[in-house]
């Protein structure tokens, strides 16, 4: 038994333009990873909700552009630089997609903890902040010690 969705050519081409256009390139931003510098600490993964990066042999990837929304939260915690955001043509970011690998993820692949209590993202929120010229987390309650000594 066939649908219509089959059997009706005009059905099938305007489901055809509509994933076309849902696809259509846009100039945007967008994390750009210099391959040289990165170490492939994973840091960057653990704030990049909608799953866009990874770690491919050893150094973060941009998995799929349309799951970056290009805001850049991966940057601040990189400790060599290596992450960036740059505008370029490619395709739209993906709400749905992203939304959608979020639930799929069981869990983040590294657990951020806060450098100065040991508190996990699963206990607290985080903020990446550069201590010391390296590149941590650190929970809201810990932040004042930061400030203040």
């Amino acid at each position: 038994m066939s649908s219509r969705f089959t059997r009706d050519p005009s059905i099938r081409q305007w489901f055809c333009r509509m994933q076309d256009l849902k696809r259509a390139r846009v100039r945007r931003s967008i994390v750009k990873i210099d391959q040289e510098l990165c170490n492939g600490c994973g840091k960057c993964v653990v704030p990049c909700v909608e799953g866009a990066l990874t770690i491919v042999n050893g150094k973060a990837k941009v998995v799929k552009d349309d799951l970056c929304d290009g805001l850049g939260f991966c940057i601040g915690i990189c400790p060599t630089g290596a992450l960036t955001v740059e505008e370029r043509e490619t395709v739209s970011f993906d709400k749905e997609l992203a939304e959608k690998a979020e639930k799929e993820r069981s869990s983040p692949q590294i657990v951020a903890m806060c450098f100065k209590c040991g508190k996990t993202e699963k206990d607290t929120v985080l903020f990446p902040v550069r201590s010391k010229g390296k590149s941590e987390w650190v929970c809201a309650k810990c932040i004042p010690s930061l400030i203040h000594g």
